[in-house]
Protein backbone atom coordinates (compact mmCIF):
# COMPACT_ATOMS: atom_id res chain seq x y z
CA UNK A 1 0.00 0.00 0.00
CA UNK A 2 0.92 3.36 -1.02
CA UNK A 3 2.32 5.81 2.16
CA UNK A 4 -0.19 8.60 2.41
CA UNK A 5 2.55 11.14 2.27
CA UNK A 6 4.21 10.06 -0.86
CA UNK A 7 1.50 11.51 -4.32
CA UNK A 8 1.38 9.66 -7.17
CA UNK A 9 3.49 10.23 -9.70
CA UNK A 10 2.52 11.58 -13.02
CA UNK A 11 2.85 10.17 -16.45
CA UNK A 12 1.58 9.96 -19.49
CA UNK A 13 1.30 6.20 -20.79
CA UNK A 14 1.68 5.97 -24.89
CA UNK A 15 -0.57 2.52 -25.41
CA UNK A 16 -0.37 2.35 -29.55
CA UNK A 17 -0.60 -0.61 -30.19
CA UNK A 18 0.09 -2.11 -27.22
CA UNK A 19 -2.35 -4.46 -24.98
CA UNK A 20 -4.38 -3.38 -22.15
CA UNK A 21 -6.45 -5.37 -20.47
CA UNK A 22 -9.87 -4.43 -19.82
CA UNK A 23 -12.08 -6.94 -16.82
CA UNK A 24 -15.47 -6.48 -16.68
CA UNK A 25 -17.81 -4.46 -18.81
CA UNK A 26 -20.08 -2.14 -16.98
CA UNK A 27 -20.33 1.05 -16.37
CA UNK A 28 -16.72 2.13 -15.28
CA UNK A 29 -15.35 0.05 -18.73
CA UNK A 30 -17.78 2.20 -20.42
CA UNK A 31 -16.39 5.51 -19.53
CA UNK A 32 -12.68 4.20 -19.84
CA UNK A 33 -12.87 2.63 -22.95
CA UNK A 34 -13.51 5.36 -25.43
CA UNK A 35 -10.25 7.09 -24.48
CA UNK A 36 -7.62 3.70 -24.26
CA UNK A 37 -9.36 3.01 -27.91
CA UNK A 38 -8.46 6.82 -29.14
CA UNK A 39 -5.10 6.10 -27.39
CA UNK A 40 -4.43 3.27 -30.12
CA UNK A 41 -4.40 0.18 -27.53
CA UNK A 42 -5.21 -2.91 -28.27
CA UNK A 43 -7.66 -3.37 -25.94
CA UNK A 44 -9.07 -6.77 -24.53
CA UNK A 45 -12.46 -6.98 -22.83
CA UNK A 46 -12.57 -9.99 -20.42
CA UNK A 47 -16.02 -10.14 -18.89
CA UNK A 48 -19.31 -12.38 -19.12
CA UNK A 49 -21.45 -9.32 -19.90
CA UNK A 50 -21.40 -5.81 -20.92
CA UNK A 51 -23.28 -2.29 -21.49
CA UNK A 52 -24.75 -2.15 -24.88
CA UNK A 53 -22.55 0.66 -25.56
CA UNK A 54 -19.73 -1.57 -25.00
CA UNK A 55 -21.07 -4.57 -26.95
CA UNK A 56 -21.40 -1.87 -29.85
CA UNK A 57 -17.19 -1.21 -29.43
CA UNK A 58 -16.85 -5.30 -29.62
CA UNK A 59 -19.13 -5.31 -32.58
CA UNK A 60 -17.58 -2.80 -34.36
CA UNK A 61 -14.09 -4.43 -34.09
CA UNK A 62 -12.72 -1.38 -31.95
CA UNK A 63 -11.93 -3.77 -28.78
CA UNK A 64 -11.77 -7.56 -28.63
CA UNK A 65 -14.27 -9.39 -26.10
CA UNK A 66 -13.76 -12.43 -24.32
CA UNK A 67 -17.50 -13.27 -22.97
CA UNK A 68 -16.38 -15.28 -19.63
CA UNK A 69 -14.92 -14.17 -15.96
CA UNK A 70 -11.40 -13.52 -15.09
CA UNK A 71 -8.99 -16.34 -14.81
CA UNK A 72 -5.28 -16.66 -13.68
CA UNK A 73 -2.93 -15.70 -17.03
CA UNK A 74 -5.44 -13.19 -18.49
CA UNK A 75 -2.64 -10.63 -18.02
CA UNK A 76 -0.13 -12.09 -20.23
CA UNK A 77 1.56 -9.79 -22.26
CA UNK A 78 -0.35 -7.12 -21.10
CA UNK A 79 1.07 -3.24 -20.18
CA UNK A 80 -1.84 -1.49 -18.51
CA UNK A 81 -4.78 -3.49 -16.63
CA UNK A 82 -8.47 -1.84 -15.51
CA UNK A 83 -10.32 -4.23 -13.20
CA UNK A 84 -13.49 -3.19 -12.89
CA UNK A 85 -16.13 -5.94 -11.68
CA UNK A 86 -18.27 -6.41 -8.51
CA UNK A 87 -16.60 -9.49 -7.84
CA UNK A 88 -14.16 -8.95 -5.17
CA UNK A 89 -12.34 -11.93 -5.01
CA UNK A 90 -11.84 -11.72 -8.86
CA UNK A 91 -10.41 -8.28 -8.41
CA UNK A 92 -8.20 -9.20 -5.55
CA UNK A 93 -6.57 -12.00 -7.60
CA UNK A 94 -6.28 -10.19 -11.10
CA UNK A 95 -4.82 -6.91 -9.30
CA UNK A 96 -1.85 -9.52 -7.63
CA UNK A 97 -1.76 -11.18 -10.69
CA UNK A 98 -0.62 -7.98 -11.80
CA UNK A 99 1.63 -7.19 -9.29
CA UNK A 100 3.25 -9.93 -10.12
CA UNK A 101 3.87 -9.04 -13.46
CA UNK A 102 4.58 -5.72 -13.23
CA UNK A 103 1.20 -4.36 -14.98
CA UNK A 104 0.19 -1.07 -13.93
CA UNK A 105 -2.62 -1.95 -12.56
CA UNK A 106 -6.09 0.43 -11.69
CA UNK A 107 -8.82 -0.87 -9.70
CA UNK A 108 -12.54 0.75 -9.58
CA UNK A 109 -13.39 -0.99 -6.17
CA UNK A 110 -10.39 -0.13 -4.59
CA UNK A 111 -7.89 2.99 -5.10
CA UNK A 112 -5.73 2.07 -2.11
CA UNK A 113 -4.66 -1.45 -3.42
CA UNK A 114 -4.05 -0.79 -7.55
CA UNK A 115 -0.88 0.81 -8.62
CA UNK A 116 -1.57 3.39 -11.06
CA UNK A 117 -4.99 6.05 -10.70
CA UNK A 118 -6.75 7.12 -13.51
CA UNK A 119 -6.52 11.35 -13.48
CA UNK A 120 -9.55 13.43 -14.36
CA UNK A 121 -8.69 14.01 -18.25
CA UNK A 122 -9.46 16.75 -20.88
CA UNK A 123 -8.62 17.57 -24.16
CA UNK A 124 -8.74 20.77 -25.51
CA UNK A 125 -6.94 21.73 -29.09
CA UNK A 126 -4.05 19.11 -28.59
CA UNK A 127 -3.51 19.84 -25.18
CA UNK A 128 -4.26 17.44 -22.47
CA UNK A 129 -5.10 18.17 -19.16
CA UNK A 130 -5.05 15.36 -16.20
CA UNK A 131 -5.32 16.09 -12.61
CA UNK A 132 -4.64 14.18 -9.79
CA UNK A 133 -5.50 14.64 -6.37
CA UNK A 134 -4.64 11.94 -4.33
CA UNK A 135 -8.11 9.87 -3.73
CA UNK A 136 -10.63 12.58 -4.03
CA UNK A 137 -12.24 12.20 -7.57
CA UNK A 138 -14.61 14.90 -7.34
CA UNK A 139 -12.52 17.46 -6.85
CA UNK A 140 -10.01 16.20 -9.72
CA UNK A 141 -12.85 16.36 -11.79
CA UNK A 142 -13.68 20.22 -10.40
CA UNK A 143 -9.81 21.20 -11.08
CA UNK A 144 -10.25 19.33 -14.39
CA UNK A 145 -13.19 20.77 -15.76
CA UNK A 146 -11.98 24.08 -14.22
CA UNK A 147 -8.82 24.49 -16.51
CA UNK A 148 -10.25 22.83 -19.74
CA UNK A 149 -13.30 25.55 -19.61
CA UNK A 150 -10.28 28.61 -18.75
CA UNK A 151 -8.84 27.15 -22.19
CA UNK A 152 -11.52 26.70 -24.04
CA UNK A 153 -13.19 29.96 -23.66
CA UNK A 154 -9.35 32.04 -23.50
CA UNK A 155 -10.03 33.17 -19.83
CA UNK A 156 -6.83 31.09 -18.84
CA UNK A 157 -4.46 32.31 -21.40
CA UNK A 158 -2.15 29.63 -22.49
CA UNK A 159 0.94 29.91 -25.61
CA UNK A 160 -0.27 28.84 -28.45
CA UNK A 161 0.85 30.14 -32.61
CA UNK A 162 -0.73 33.27 -34.04
CA UNK A 163 -2.74 32.47 -36.75
CA UNK A 164 -3.57 35.13 -39.07
CA UNK A 165 -6.62 34.43 -41.07
CA UNK A 166 -10.54 33.92 -40.66
CA UNK A 167 -12.93 32.44 -38.78
CA UNK A 168 -16.44 32.72 -39.37
CA UNK A 169 -18.34 32.01 -36.15
CA UNK A 170 -22.24 31.52 -35.75
CA UNK A 171 -22.79 33.43 -32.70
CA UNK A 172 -26.24 31.50 -31.89
CA UNK A 173 -29.75 32.65 -31.21
CA UNK A 174 -28.39 35.72 -28.93
CA UNK A 175 -27.60 34.44 -26.01
CA UNK A 176 -24.02 34.53 -24.94
CA UNK A 177 -23.84 31.26 -23.37
CA UNK A 178 -25.31 29.59 -26.37
CA UNK A 179 -22.23 30.25 -28.85
CA UNK A 180 -20.27 27.06 -29.19
CA UNK A 181 -17.21 26.14 -27.13
CA UNK A 182 -14.61 26.63 -30.16
CA UNK A 183 -16.62 30.05 -31.37
CA UNK A 184 -16.20 31.59 -28.22
CA UNK A 185 -12.59 29.94 -27.95
CA UNK A 186 -11.36 31.81 -31.41
CA UNK A 187 -13.31 34.70 -29.88
CA UNK A 188 -11.00 35.16 -27.15
CA UNK A 189 -7.71 34.93 -29.72
CA UNK A 190 -8.71 36.94 -32.42
CA UNK A 191 -7.31 40.52 -33.21
CA UNK A 192 -10.25 41.90 -34.70
CA UNK A 193 -14.36 40.81 -34.63
CA UNK A 194 -16.00 42.41 -37.43
CA UNK A 195 -19.64 41.69 -36.03
CA UNK A 196 -22.84 41.50 -36.80
CA UNK A 197 -26.00 43.46 -35.10
CA UNK A 198 -27.71 40.37 -34.94
CA UNK A 199 -24.64 38.39 -33.25
CA UNK A 200 -24.54 37.80 -29.53
CA UNK A 201 -23.50 41.36 -28.46
CA UNK A 202 -22.60 40.92 -24.79
CA UNK A 203 -19.54 38.33 -25.70
CA UNK A 204 -17.68 41.71 -27.00
CA UNK A 205 -17.27 43.04 -23.53
CA UNK A 206 -15.42 40.36 -22.33
CA UNK A 207 -13.07 41.03 -24.63
CA UNK A 208 -9.36 42.14 -24.21
CA UNK A 209 -8.88 45.84 -24.77
CA UNK A 210 -6.63 45.43 -27.50
CA UNK A 211 -8.95 43.82 -29.75
CA UNK A 212 -10.92 45.90 -32.37
CA UNK A 213 -14.56 45.01 -32.98
CA UNK A 214 -15.48 46.47 -35.68
CA UNK A 215 -19.64 46.91 -36.70
CA UNK A 216 -20.66 45.30 -39.71
CA UNK A 217 -23.63 47.68 -40.11
CA UNK A 218 -21.03 50.91 -39.46
CA UNK A 219 -18.81 50.19 -42.27
CA UNK A 220 -18.34 52.89 -44.33
CA UNK A 221 -19.80 51.71 -47.80
CA UNK A 222 -18.55 54.29 -50.23
CA UNK A 223 -19.54 53.22 -53.86
CA UNK A 224 -19.63 49.27 -52.90
CA UNK A 225 -22.76 47.02 -51.61
CA UNK A 226 -22.71 46.53 -47.83
CA UNK A 227 -21.28 43.02 -48.40
CA UNK A 228 -18.48 43.91 -50.65
CA UNK A 229 -17.54 46.12 -48.17
CA UNK A 230 -17.39 43.96 -45.74
CA UNK A 231 -15.62 41.13 -47.45
CA UNK A 232 -12.92 43.97 -48.61
CA UNK A 233 -12.76 44.77 -44.74
CA UNK A 234 -12.34 40.88 -43.68
CA UNK A 235 -9.32 40.47 -46.42
CA UNK A 236 -7.90 44.02 -45.58
CA UNK A 237 -7.30 43.02 -42.08
CA UNK A 238 -6.52 39.27 -42.75
CA UNK A 239 -3.65 40.37 -45.02
CA UNK A 240 -2.15 42.58 -42.29
CA UNK A 241 -1.39 39.44 -40.26
CA UNK A 242 -5.13 39.81 -37.44
CA UNK A 243 -6.89 36.92 -36.55
CA UNK A 244 -9.95 37.73 -37.52
CA UNK A 245 -13.41 36.52 -36.28
CA UNK A 246 -16.59 37.50 -38.39
CA UNK A 247 -18.81 37.22 -35.71
CA UNK A 248 -22.77 36.28 -37.32
CA UNK A 249 -26.12 35.75 -35.20
CA UNK A 250 -27.12 32.52 -35.82
CA UNK A 251 -25.25 29.90 -37.79
CA UNK A 252 -22.88 31.67 -40.42
CA UNK A 253 -24.68 29.27 -43.99
CA UNK A 254 -28.64 29.82 -42.66
CA UNK A 255 -29.38 33.19 -44.02
CA UNK A 256 -25.99 34.58 -43.26
CA UNK A 257 -24.22 34.96 -46.60
CA UNK A 258 -21.33 33.10 -44.93
CA UNK A 259 -20.52 31.48 -48.02
CA UNK A 260 -20.37 34.51 -49.89
CA UNK A 261 -17.80 35.85 -47.54
CA UNK A 262 -16.00 32.05 -47.67
CA UNK A 263 -15.33 32.52 -51.62
CA UNK A 264 -14.50 36.06 -51.31
CA UNK A 265 -11.62 35.31 -48.68
CA UNK A 266 -10.81 32.35 -51.00
CA UNK A 267 -10.37 33.89 -54.19
CA UNK A 268 -8.36 36.36 -51.98
CA UNK A 269 -5.99 33.13 -50.72
CA UNK A 270 -7.22 34.20 -46.99
CA UNK A 271 -7.61 30.44 -45.27
CA UNK A 272 -10.78 30.58 -43.47
CA UNK A 273 -12.27 28.60 -40.65
CA UNK A 274 -16.18 27.97 -40.72
CA UNK A 275 -18.00 27.70 -36.96
CA UNK A 276 -21.48 26.43 -37.00
CA UNK A 277 -23.42 28.05 -34.40
CA UNK A 278 -27.00 27.50 -33.30
CA UNK A 279 -29.34 28.58 -35.95
CA UNK A 280 -32.57 30.69 -34.52
CA UNK A 281 -34.71 28.65 -36.50
CA UNK A 282 -34.84 26.12 -33.85
CA UNK A 283 -33.26 27.31 -30.99
CA UNK A 284 -35.77 30.40 -30.27
CA UNK A 285 -39.01 28.10 -31.08
CA UNK A 286 -37.44 25.99 -28.19
CA UNK A 287 -36.97 28.93 -25.72
CA UNK A 288 -40.56 29.65 -25.47
CA UNK A 289 -41.94 25.64 -24.96
CA UNK A 290 -42.13 25.34 -28.77
CA UNK A 291 -40.85 21.89 -30.70
CA UNK A 292 -40.50 22.04 -35.00
CA UNK A 293 -41.10 18.49 -34.60
CA UNK A 294 -43.49 16.75 -32.50
CA UNK A 295 -44.39 12.78 -32.79
CA UNK A 296 -48.17 12.69 -34.21
CA UNK A 297 -48.38 16.44 -34.95
CA UNK A 298 -45.37 17.44 -37.54
CA UNK A 299 -42.32 15.04 -39.32
CA UNK A 300 -40.76 17.87 -40.84
CA UNK A 301 -40.05 21.43 -40.53
CA UNK A 302 -39.08 24.03 -43.36
CA UNK A 303 -37.08 27.14 -43.06
CA UNK A 304 -37.35 29.94 -45.12
CA UNK A 305 -37.05 33.44 -45.91
CA UNK A 306 -39.21 36.04 -45.78
CA UNK A 307 -37.24 38.94 -46.04
CA UNK A 308 -39.06 39.45 -49.71
CA UNK A 309 -42.92 39.05 -50.05
CA UNK A 310 -44.86 36.14 -51.91
CA UNK A 311 -45.31 38.14 -54.86
CA UNK A 312 -42.19 39.35 -55.29
CA UNK A 313 -40.41 38.38 -58.60
CA UNK A 314 -37.27 38.29 -56.48
CA UNK A 315 -38.70 35.40 -54.75
CA UNK A 316 -37.18 32.22 -54.82
CA UNK A 317 -39.72 30.09 -52.73
CA UNK A 318 -42.52 28.03 -53.72
CA UNK A 319 -45.54 29.23 -51.26
CA UNK A 320 -47.95 27.28 -53.19
CA UNK A 321 -46.07 23.91 -52.29
CA UNK A 322 -44.96 25.14 -48.52
CA UNK A 323 -49.04 25.49 -47.90
CA UNK A 324 -49.78 22.06 -49.14
CA UNK A 325 -47.25 20.86 -46.54
CA UNK A 326 -48.54 19.29 -43.08
CA UNK A 327 -45.54 19.89 -41.15
CA UNK A 328 -44.13 23.23 -39.20
CA UNK A 329 -43.30 26.38 -41.39
CA UNK A 330 -40.43 28.37 -39.61
CA UNK A 331 -40.30 32.14 -41.21
CA UNK A 332 -37.06 34.14 -40.71
CA UNK A 333 -36.51 37.90 -41.51
CA UNK A 334 -40.67 37.72 -42.13
CA UNK A 335 -41.99 40.36 -39.62
CA UNK A 336 -42.55 43.07 -42.21
CA UNK A 337 -44.39 40.87 -45.01
CA UNK A 338 -45.70 38.18 -42.29
CA UNK A 339 -49.32 39.34 -43.51
CA UNK A 340 -48.83 38.81 -46.98
CA UNK A 341 -46.76 36.05 -46.55
CA UNK A 342 -49.95 34.58 -43.91
CA UNK A 343 -52.52 35.73 -47.25
CA UNK A 344 -50.66 33.33 -49.22
CA UNK A 345 -50.66 30.28 -47.25
CA UNK A 346 -54.39 30.75 -46.49
CA UNK A 347 -55.12 31.38 -50.97
CA UNK A 348 -53.40 28.37 -51.78
CA UNK A 349 -55.01 25.71 -49.01
CA UNK A 350 -53.36 26.37 -45.24
CA UNK A 351 -56.19 26.31 -42.93
CA UNK A 352 -57.16 30.00 -41.69
CA UNK A 353 -56.95 28.65 -38.34
CA UNK A 354 -53.80 27.57 -38.21
CA UNK A 355 -51.58 28.47 -35.27
CA UNK A 356 -49.11 31.00 -35.18
CA UNK A 357 -45.99 32.18 -32.70
CA UNK A 358 -44.15 34.96 -33.14
CA UNK A 359 -40.81 35.16 -30.87
CA UNK A 360 -38.96 38.43 -30.51
CA UNK A 361 -35.37 38.67 -29.42
CA UNK A 362 -35.87 34.87 -28.70
CA UNK A 363 -33.42 33.42 -26.27
CA UNK A 364 -33.06 37.68 -24.34
CA UNK A 365 -33.45 38.88 -21.75
CA UNK A 366 -36.49 41.18 -23.99
CA UNK A 367 -37.32 37.34 -25.52
CA UNK A 368 -41.59 37.87 -25.83
CA UNK A 369 -43.94 35.37 -27.78
CA UNK A 370 -46.97 36.46 -29.12
CA UNK A 371 -49.75 33.55 -30.34
CA UNK A 372 -52.06 34.21 -33.54
CA UNK A 373 -53.46 32.31 -36.24
CA UNK A 374 -52.64 32.45 -39.86
CA UNK A 375 -55.95 34.66 -40.20
CA UNK A 376 -54.78 37.29 -37.54
CA UNK A 377 -51.08 37.18 -37.66
CA UNK A 378 -50.85 40.27 -39.81
CA UNK A 379 -53.14 42.44 -37.39
CA UNK A 380 -51.39 40.91 -34.52
CA UNK A 381 -47.71 41.89 -35.69
CA UNK A 382 -49.44 45.44 -36.19
CA UNK A 383 -51.22 45.82 -33.00
CA UNK A 384 -48.75 44.25 -30.76
CA UNK A 385 -45.66 46.55 -32.40
CA UNK A 386 -43.38 43.34 -32.80
CA UNK A 387 -40.08 44.39 -34.41
CA UNK A 388 -37.26 42.41 -35.83
CA UNK A 389 -35.46 40.22 -34.96
CA UNK A 390 -38.55 37.58 -34.58
CA UNK A 391 -39.31 34.12 -35.44
CA UNK A 392 -42.26 32.95 -36.61
CA UNK A 393 -43.95 29.79 -36.10
CA UNK A 394 -46.76 28.15 -38.29
CA UNK A 395 -48.01 25.19 -37.29
CA UNK A 396 -50.25 22.61 -35.09
CA UNK A 397 -46.83 22.45 -32.65
CA UNK A 398 -47.34 25.88 -31.51
CA UNK A 399 -50.30 24.10 -29.22
CA UNK A 400 -47.82 21.21 -27.99
CA UNK A 401 -45.22 23.31 -25.51
CA UNK A 402 -45.37 24.71 -22.30
CA UNK A 403 -45.47 29.16 -23.32
CA UNK A 404 -41.99 30.21 -21.77
CA UNK A 405 -40.75 26.92 -21.18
Amino acid sequence: MAHPAHPAYPVGLRLAGRCVVVIGGGQVAQRRLPALVAAGADVLLISPSATPSVDAMAETGEIRWERRRYREGDLDGAWYALIATRDRAANDAASAEAESRRVWCVRADDAEAATAWTPATGRVEGVTVAVLSGNDPRRSAAVRDAVVEGLRDGSLTAARPHTPGVALVGGGPGDPDLITVRGRRLLAEADVVIADRLGPRDLLDELPPHVEVIDAAKIPYGRYMAQEAINNALIEHAKAGKAVVRLKGGDPYVFGRGMEELQALAAAGIPCTVVPGISSSISVPGAVGIPVTHRGVAHEFTVVSGHVGPDDPRSLVDWASLAKLTGTLVILMGVDKIGLIAEALVRHGRSADTPVAIVQEGTTATQRRVDATLATVGETVRAEEIRPPAVIVIGDVVGVGTPGA
